[in-house]
């Protein structure tokens, strides 16, 4: 086993409110390893693009950032904001969601380039950032014909493909990609997946792949985490989580999506809780439909199973669970909003 590229221990982020701490991010752990892709999947709100953002130090003013992001033999998380802006682009990447809302329309592609490249690498001359800039669009299957374009002149996948150019062209040996094939069709969406498999092959690049598309994580990525109310609640090898999901909110998402068996629509009642005010114990279980009378009474902790970890009293661990066993919870004890 190499040596993590990246190990998160503990991360916990927090935004303040009128009415209180927002605890987006609550004490978040994973490693990852060269050359491996991590897909991070949950609902909308479940704190999945902060976790990325705080891992690179991209947080607003006034969020609040605790825990470990080891990277390189230092805390990211205690290093200066100056330091993090020299690390973000050479070693640290990120992959926008909304290419168009990230690219400056004043700006020509050729213009993002030679802005990036001029900033962290000051001593290439125009002609190295040129050739470096055009390989690097070259590789994502744009001709340098387009080099002097403007970001309006592109379609949506191109201009997905110019923000995975501008991320690579500066080589980091990490990179956060905030749900890269939302709102692309599946040709194109096929051709960013075979991309980004592609850079982790060749360059050996360490992926942290957010999205809510559990088809795409099955075929790009090596692992998963399934994040919950701020928590990460399983993660393990792909194929061993998809095959054996061991906690419920895993299993009640893998039974929401849609294939050519689907004859029903499947949905999760009620909504993500509260940030501010998440339930006790376990934040799932007032839409848990295997919810136990332990389950409000105490925060489950890491088991782990096999290649697995996963926190629910499901699974214990067993010296914390009363004696006689667990009690189903009554399905009337359960508050679920909306369920009907």
């Amino acid at each position: 086993m190499t040596e993590p590229v990246l190990s998160v221990q503990d991360l916990r982020v927090w935004y303040g409110s009128e009415r209180g701490a927002v605890r987006a991010v609550d004490g978040v752990s994973f490693d990852l390893r060269p050359g491996e892709t991590l897909g991070l999947v949950g609902e909308s709100g479940c704190g999945k693009t902060t976790l990325g953002r705080g891992v690179l130090g991209l947080l607003p003013r006034g969020a609040k950032l605790d825990g470990e992001v080891n990277y390189g033999g230092r805390n990211l998380v205690t290093t200066s904001r100056r330091e993090l802006q020299q690390m973000r682009g050479p070693e640290l990447g990120l992959i926008f969601q909304e290419p168009l809302t990230r690219l400056n329309p004043l700006l020509r592609v050729s213009e993002h380039f030679e802005e990036a490249l001029g900033t962290h690498e000051p001593d290439l001359d125009k002609e190295e950032i040129k050739h470096r800039s055009i390989e690097a669009l070259r590789a994502m299957g744009i001709p340098p014909t387009r080099y002097r374009a403007y970001p309006h002149e592109f379609s949506g996948g191109m201009r997905q493909r110019i923000m995975i150019a501008l991320a690579l062209v500066l080589r980091p040996s990490f990179i956060v990609a905030d749900e890269p094939t939302t709102a692309l069709d599946v040709l194109v969406e096929a051709q960013i997946i075979r991309i980004l498999g592609d850079l982790r092959r060749n360059f050996d690049t360490s992926l942290l792949f957010i999205t809510h598309n559990l088809g795409i994580v099955a075929e790009a990525c090596d692992r998963v985490a399934v994040m919950y109310a701020g928590r990460i609640v399983e993660q393990g090898p792909v194929t061993d989580v998809f095959a054996r999901p061991q906690h419920p909110y895993t299993r009640e998402l893998l039974r929401s999506t849609i294939s050519l068996a689907t004859t029903g629509l499947h949905y999760i009642p009620g909504a993500p809780p509260d940030l501010i005010d998440p339930p006790s114990g376990c934040r799932f279980h007032p839409r848990c439909p295997e919810a136990m009378r332990m389950c409000p009474q105490q925060f489950p902790q890491p088991v782990a199973l096999g290649p697995q970890t996963v926190e629910c009293w499901l699974h214990g661990p067993q010296n914390l669970v009363p004696e006689g066993g667990q009690e189903p919870l009554e399905r009337e004890e359960v508050t679920v909003a909306d369920e009907a």
